[in-house]
């Protein structure tokens, strides 16, 4: 009875993987559609705990206007903290002010800075992961948890396997960033040899605003590219 009840489940669980890749493809088609007339646009990461009062959600939202005043728009995951904080700078500079919001039990809500035409909304995390990469020509990362890791480092291993061609990272805040690039450099690298000296560069580390556009600025004058609005 047991093993029947055990294959029955198993059956199920096969029949509702198969219609959920509808559901899957879907939120890829929704979001190519959408994302694909946005423009060149710059990612901001951080954490949805941030507080209006807080260092880092006034400085997220200097970032944002720095970012629209230099030709790009902004991409964040829609919630609120460090998210609203890119958004709300986006939409007060007017600029383009995009949102990939995520279904979660806590924490996650449609900020009111998107515009209204640029709000998405995934129930998939490696779905939404593939809009940032796809569409961002660079990713500025504020303190953040677990998922603003999360999404810093599958950015990195892509970019170090070659399945994406390299684009700036940057780091925000050397109070908060400086001791995990202090052990990638000494344990990662120095003492287990673990990763290339050449990966360190893939992140640079800065304290405001000024900086995160100059390294935009000079790496796509570097590679001649510029933004198209």
């Amino acid at each position: 009875m047991k093993a029947a009840n055990s294959n029955k489940a198993w059956n199920e669980i096969r029949t509702n993987d198969s219609w959920a890749i509808f559901k899957i493809m879907g939120e890829f088609v929704n979001g190519y559609e959408k994302l694909s007339q946005i423009g060149p646009c710059v990612s901001i990461f951080g954490s949805a705990r941030t507080k209006p009062d807080m260092k880092y959600y006034g400085l997220a939202e200097k970032v944002a206007k720095k970012i629209v005043d230099h030709g790009y728009g902004v991409i964040t995951g829609g919630g609120p903290g460090i998210m609203e904080a890119g958004n709300k700078g986006a939409h007060l500079a007017g600029g383009t002010s995009v949102g990939l919001n995520i279904d979660l039990p806590f924490e996650q809500h449609d900020n009111p800075y998107i515009d209204n035409d640029k709000s998405l909304d995934f129930d998939y995390f490696f779905v939404r992961k593939v809009m940032f990469v796809k569409y961002s020509q660079g990713f500025v990362v504020m303190p953040g948890g677990f998922g603003t890791l999360d999404e810093l480092f599958e950015a990195i291993t892509l970019i170090q396997t070659h399945k994406i061609d390299k684009f700036p990272i940057i780091l925000v805040g050397t109070e908060f960033w400086g001791g995990l690039v202090d052990w990638i450099k000494t344990t990662l690298l120095d003492s287990f040899q673990n990763i290339s000296p050449a990966d360190i560069d893939l992140v640079q580390v800065v304290d405001t605003e000024e900086e995160v556009i100059d390294i935009l600025d000079k790496f796509y004058d570097e590679y001649n590219l510029s933004p198209n609005f």
